[in-house]
């Protein structure tokens, strides 16, 4: 009888960024993860469908995830896929005076999910100390704005731009390969505009113009990104390619965004953009502790 080969032990990822700075904040990421926790100043949100879009209740929800254990927060004023046009006027509104109470009430840095730089400028005058564009930095002015700021940014691979549809991507060199090259020539970009590499942190964004197989590919090969040697974003919280997996609609695709989580981790990502802070709190936390021990 032939018995099935055995797979060598695994080796977790060892990021070779080792520290994010976030603002006035600086995180040992070597083995422990930091969480982000979402929040959408937005009606149409994919996940909550506005379900805190009054002020009163997105206040009550960022203080919920405070508590949850964020160690920093993300309000954007317009969702990434189609929808209603949402105008830069009405972007400002959603998100400024959100920034603006954050500040007031949390001792966190906090950070804007816009892809205009006006915004993310108006923002960091608020208090924000991230911009977190999944544009891949289409607006010529998004670093320059940036680095003026001293900001940390996040840089997004996207395959033709935010609220366009994409129904059939396809990656002739391969979708590692495409989002690996894409996101090391943004860092670089980012640091020629005079950010740091440590406040440079890189996203294969999953599901932006991916299929569901190229996403959970693109996870799978998280350990790739983390070579560029910058610290590497996960924005895998509830996306499509989860929930088509297991079958389940969005709303019953927590499993699948904790698994997600942790192998993400054990691959070397180590900024976690999550709507279940406090799962996502505990999975960076005991993937710690399994790393850090002898």
């Amino acid at each position: 009888m032939t018995r099935p080969s055995i797979p060598p032990p695994y080796r977790p990822a060892t990021p070779a960024a080792t520290t994010l700075e976030l603002g006035s904040r600086r995180f040992d990421i070597a083995r422990r993860a930091v969480v982000m926790g979402i929040l959408n100043r937005t009606p149409d949100s994919f996940y909550d469908r506005g379900s805190y879009f009054a002020f009163d209740d997105f206040l009550r929800k960022a203080e919920q995830l405070v508590l949850d254990g964020a160690d920093f927060l993300d309000v954007g004023g317009v969702k990434a896929g189609p929808g209603e046009e949402v105008t830069e006027d009405e972007e400002l509104t959603r998100v400024v005076p959100a920034v603006e109470a954050l500040r007031a009430r949390f001792d966190v840095p906090l950070s804007v999910d816009t892809w205009r730089a006006s915004v993310a400028s108006a923002c960091f005058a608020a208090g924000a100390v991230v911009g977190n564009d999944i544009s891949g930095f289409a607006d010529p002015d998004y670093l320059p704005v940036c680095a003026a700021a001293g900001a940390s940014v996040v840089a997004t691979h996207i395959r033709l731009g935010p609220r366009v549809p994409d129904p059939d991507p396809r990656y002739d060199e391969g979708v590692v390969a495409a989002v690996t090259s894409f996101l090391a020539q943004r860092a670089a970009q980012a640091e020629q505009a005079g950010i740091p590499p440590e406040r440079i942190m890189v996203d294969a964004g999953l599901d932006l113009g991916k299929s569901e197989p190229q996403s959970l590919e693109l996870l799978r090969a998280s350990d790739r990104l983390v070579e560029l040697g910058y610290p590497v974003f996960l924005s895998a919280s509830n996306k499509r390619f989860l929930w088509k997996l297991l079958d389940v609609d969005v709303d019953r695709s927590r499993n699948g965004t904790l698994a997600a989580h942790a192998l993400g981790v054990l691959l070397g990502c180590r900024v976690l953009r999550a709507h279940d802070v406090r799962g996502a709190r505990r999975v960076a936390d005991t993937v710690a502790a399994i790393l850090g021990a002898d």
